[in-house]
């Protein structure tokens, strides 16, 4: 493969992503190909191209210097693409059977070159669409235990895990999640996007000095606790599937934060289909019980046999570790709640229920369970309690 020499940077057109792809020698000599910039996401450019001789394709993801979803005003450094591209490397490596594997990465340009993934459906999409993916959460479940046990400490050793900590510094985007997940919901933020119906419900959110509090003291732990490398956007838009196949991709958010914070973001947005959708909503449960379950046994399995730090190698460590991060996960699992409700970035699973008034009592349900969830995190003790406690505030 051919390496490309870029000295500055340039948003790429699709006639350039095509250059692009030529000049990697990914396809024949003979390749006619085609090309279309697919991104629907708030950051990046995202181009699909296809070998129209035998249809195989790669994706070119680049970061673009600002958010799409707000404009040229909300400047960003494409320095995150690197971020992502080593993210999706690290990862792809611990959890090859859950990455796209990376064929070509460029700083300069900030772009990723990986493999094509659209045989598979974006989850978030095919659950509104109906599917439920029987064998996501098990592999969910696996890519979670695989990728916070090896990034932490046990799995690395401290030094490596030190020097990966430097690696993934992401203040940048990191600072994104801390205003629009801990901060902005929380008072009247210009940023903040809801329904006029929800006005009541969300000014009772800001007056709600206890809550704020237990936010307050979730936003310490993502700002301090170093403790595994997160995906840290980890929701059902960033997750491809099939019924046999599930890829994690868009890792740009990576950071070394606390374990629960990924697994309360896969939490949530399972949620939201528990929530809204009442004929499914045992299977959606069902996910979200395989997901915790297949997690602790893998970590478990990994934690006795992998574990570099021989002294933490016993079960009332391992015991506190995993009640940790659920404590964590069902706190961060509210925030996420809370914001994709009220906050700048919506889910489809609420925002496209036609009926108002059936799309506003969703709302109010969504946000009450993240309160609950934010509040009681402590005495939520287990996994039966935590499935317990959605249904009686759904």
């Amino acid at each position: 493969m051919s390496q490309l020499k870029q000295t500055y940077y340039e948003p790429l057109t699709e006639d350039a992503a095509i250059c692009l792809a030529l000049s990697l020698n990914i396809f024949a000599d003979n390749a006619l190909l085609s090309c279309k910039e697919i991104g629907d996401g708030n950051l990046n450019l995202v181009f699909h191209i296809i070998n129209e001789h035998d249809g195989k394709g790669i994706i070119i993801k680049q970061a673009l210097p600002y958010a799409k979803v707000v404009g040229e005003s909300w400047p960003l450094t494409v320095k995150r693409a690197k971020i992502e591209a080593d993210a999706l490397k690290t990862f792809g490596q611990l959890a090859p059977d859950y990455v796209p594997k990376v064929y070509f990465t460029d700083d300069v340009l900030a772009v990723t070159v990986m493999e094509d993934l659209s045989h598979l459906v974006i989850a978030r999409k095919g659950f509104i669409n109906g599917e439920t993916y029987p064998l996501l959460s098990k592999h969910l479940g696996e890519y979670l235990a695989k990728t916070l046990f090896y990034t932490s400490d046990y799995g690395l050793g401290p030094s490596e895990k030190k020097a990966e900590v430097q690696k993934f510094s992401n203040p940048e985007l990191c600072k994104i999640t801390e205003e629009l997940i801990f901060t902005d919901p929380y008072f009247d933020a210009d940023t903040n996007q809801f329904e006029d119906g929800l006005r009541t419900d969300v000014e009772a959110l800001w007056e709600d000095d206890e809550l704020k509090f237990h936010v307050n003291v979730l936003k310490r732990s993502f700002l301090t606790e170093a403790e595994v490398l997160l995906h840290g956007d980890l929701h059902t838009g960033s997750v491809f599937a099939a019924n046999s196949e599930t890829k994690v991709i868009d890792p740009e958010f990576a950071f070394y934060g606390p374990a629960g914070f990924d697994i309360g973001q896969v939490f949530a947005n399972l949620l939201f289909e528990v929530i809204v959708n009442v004929p499914k909503r045992g299977l959606f449960i069902q996910h979200i019980e395989t997901v915790w379950n297949v997690f602790k046994k893998e970590y478990t399995y990994l934690w006795n046999t992998e574990n570099k730090e021989s002294s933490a190698k016993t079960e009332l460590f391992l015991s506190y570790n995993l009640s940790k991060f659920f404590e964590d996960a069902l706190g961060f699992t509210g925030c996420e709640l809370i914001r994709r409700t009220v906050g700048l970035a919506h889910v489809a699973d609420l925002d496209t229920i036609e009926d108002a008034q059936a799309r506003l009592t969703a709302k109010r349900s969504t946000l009450e369970l993240g309160k609950v969830l934010i509040k009681q995190r402590k005495e939520i003790f287990n996994l039966d309690a935590f499935i317990t406690k959605v249904k009686e505030v759904i």
